[in-house]
């Protein structure tokens, strides 16, 4: 590593990508050299700007669409798609050939992400993509406006780190570290965002941090960005005199953000139309989401505008009435926003959810709920233990507190920009603490909504180095394989299930697991299922925990994990005797391996990602 001269830090986003740098070489201590790569993309046919955001979009263009020369790249004459600003414009348009929310796509356990299913409602004419596959050309796209803006600096020279959501399930970490990979990722670790915004909250503050904080603090960061929102809390303690902060806790995967709100949006301004006698095709709609995307990133950062224009083009000149012109009010968005998204509810509050129907549409496993506050509830109330164990913290939760009650809130994302939302959420978070008679928590402000996650990530790369602050934690839930009981078949009954912890709360990478006591026996030379399961709340169990019985929010089932061992020199359909061996590696995957009794010989037991049923 000493000869690398740049930490990069990439926000591998659901709307935007962006790449920040620190100059390892003339950082020191708290003062760090660091900035943003303006990124060269197409920003019209023909025409290359740069611009801080890379909008994660990709265009997958008709063969006679373009003129020749319209995709072409400064470092590049041969491709026949567009990623980035241009994608997203010409997108909006031609929503059928436009790829959008990959990264919601790529942690979905009910598709197989490395198919060609994106767009995925588009007619067959259209070639797709998979989400593995899109992910990797917005992160090539990446490596290869860094090597055109820093020839004399390879990208595959420096020390990379790439952020997901604390949420994502080891199978959604192993395949963005496969997609970095595939995009020419040689010195890559991943970091949870939420960790990322507070590292550049960390370095903004110019070593002012510590006395914005003090020992016992426990900060909520509410991330809500493209496609997730990601709740974690972090405790502020003190070891051997200093400060030093831990990630005490995240929260469940909600498939809830800015794609959720562009929808929304839509419906509302559709049935706005509807009212004046335009009836929007689902085609159109489609389109009008995309125009109210960009609307409300005016909005939201344009504070003396009350509308923003919303244009949605018609499918051919022989439709009546052509293009369809209106607009989006301010108040048409804060209301929809604050009071669908946002409500004010108490701290008893939890999710909604509905039965589904037998068939739907195949798509995104969005929250039933859109309530980011009601999540927020559940979630505090989970955590209201997640303190008991942590050594050097001294605040201490109120006898009979019914959530664990945080003292400081760092927002991120893009949908913060308006101060009504940051107001709603302290408001409604500041009415649980009084009933509660806990103190009010304060607002960590100088947050880079739009740009922190990737400042943060390069700012950790620079900390690994031993150079700065760094976020304790681990791996943020524990790990159980099902563990099936032996017994007689009894119509009506299924066999009991228990639950044997491989890899503990807290796991820290680069470090292994001690091998459990039991064994499973494991056919060779053909696949072999596990269930699995994660809890975020069960930090005292160790390698070898067996649990009997659990309640159901305390585990939470994962994807299956498969393993087939080679047949060479065993028997086919041979029984082999087993022990599972877990490792968090340094780029922050897990990985889980399966040892042969009496053997140095070790499988690598992969996650299922090839997606479940259809149905």
């Amino acid at each position: 590593m000493s000869d690398t001269r740049y930490a990069i830090g990439i926000d591998l986003g659901t709307t935007h990508c962006a790449l920040s740098y620190v100059d390892i070489t003339a950082s020191d201590g708290d003062k760090t050299a660091q900035q943003v790569l303006p990124v060269a993309q197409l920003t019209a046919p023909g025409a290359v700007g740069e611009l801080d955001l890379l909008p994660s979009f990709l265009y997958l263009p008709h063969a006679n669409e373009l003129a020749a020369g319209d995709l072409n790249l400064p470092w590049t004459a041969e491709r026949g798609f567009a990623v980035g600003e241009l994608a997203r414009s010409r997108g909006a348009g031609t929503p059928i050939r436009l790829v959008s929310s990959a990264k919601s796509w790529l942690c979905h356990p009910g598709v197989d992400r490395r198919a060609a299913i994106l767009p995925n409602d588009a007619p067959e004419e259209v070639v797709r993509v998979s989400p593995l596959e899109a992910s990797v050309r917005y992160l090539t796209h990446l490596r290869e406006a860094w090597n055109h803006a820093h020839p004399d600096a390879p990208f595959d020279e420096q020390d990379v780190t790439v952020t997901i959501p604390a949420s994502f399930d080891p199978a959604a970490r192993e395949l963005t570290a496969e997609a970095a990979q595939a995009a020419g990722y040689t010195r890559m670790t991943l970091l949870e965002e939420p960790q990322a915004a507070l590292y550049s909250w960390i370095q903004k503050s110019g070593g002012q941090w510590r006395k914005q904080v003090k020992v016992g603090d426990i900060i909520l960061v509410v991330d809500v960005g493209g496609g997730t929102t990601d709740l974690s809390l972090i405790a502020v303690v003190e070891r051997e005199g200093n400060l030093e902060l831990h990630r005490v806790a995240v929260g469940e995967h909600i498939l809830l953000g800015g794609d959720n709100m562009d929808l929304a949006l839509a419906h509302v301004v559709a049935r706005k139309l509807a009212a004046q006698g335009t009836q929007a095709d689902p085609w159109q709609l489609r389109a009008l989401t995309y125009a109210c995307r960009t609307a409300k990133e005016t909005l939201l950062t344009r504070d003396d505008l009350d509308a923003a224009p919303l244009v949605v083009p018609s499918r051919g000149s022989k439709l009546i009435g052509g293009s369809i012109r209106t607009e989006l009010t301010r108040a048409e968005l804060t209301q929809t926003i604050l009071e669908g998204f946002f409500p004010q509810v108490e701290s008893s509050a939890r999710p909604m959810s509905r039965a589904r129907a037998g068939l739907t549409q195949l798509g995104l496993p969005y929250a039933q709920d859109a309530a980011v506050t009601r999540h927020l509830a559940a979630f505090l109330s989970r955590q209201v233990g997640a303190l008991a164990d942590l050594e050097g913290v001294q605040l201490e939760q109120k006898d009979g507190a019914t959530f664990l009650h945080p003292t400081a809130v760092l927002f991120n994302g893009g949908v913060f920009k308006s101060a009504l939302l940051v107001e709603r959420i302290l408001h409604t978070l500041n009415g649980w603490l009084a009933s509660e008679s806990a103190p009010a928590a304060r607002l960590l402000e100088g947050a880079d909504l739009d740009l922190a996650v990737a400042r943060g990530a390069a700012y950790y790369g620079y900390v690994r180095r031993g150079k700065g602050v760094r976020i304790r934690g681990g791996t943020a839930r524990a790990y159980y394989v099902a563990v099936e009981s032996a017994m007689p078949a009894v119509p009506g009954l299924e066999p009991p299930v228990q639950a044997l912890c491989v890899a503990p709360f807290g796991m820290e990478e680069g470090t292994d697991a001690e091998l459990p006591a039991q064994e499973f026996g494991l056919v060779v030379g053909e696949p072999v299922h596990f269930r699995f399961f994660g809890s975020s709340v069960r930090r005292q169990d160790q390698v070898g925990t067996l649990l009997d019985f659990w309640q159901p929010d305390e585990l939470q089932e994962l994807e299956e994990i498969e393993a087939t061992l080679p047949p060479e020199g065993r028997t086919p359909g041979e029984v082999v005797p087993v022990k599972l061996h877990a490792r968090v590696t340094e780029t922050g995957t897990l990985e889980l391996e399966a040892v042969p009794r009496g053997s140095s010989e070790r499988w690598k037991v992969e996650f299922d990602v090839r997606g479940g049923a259809n149905a």
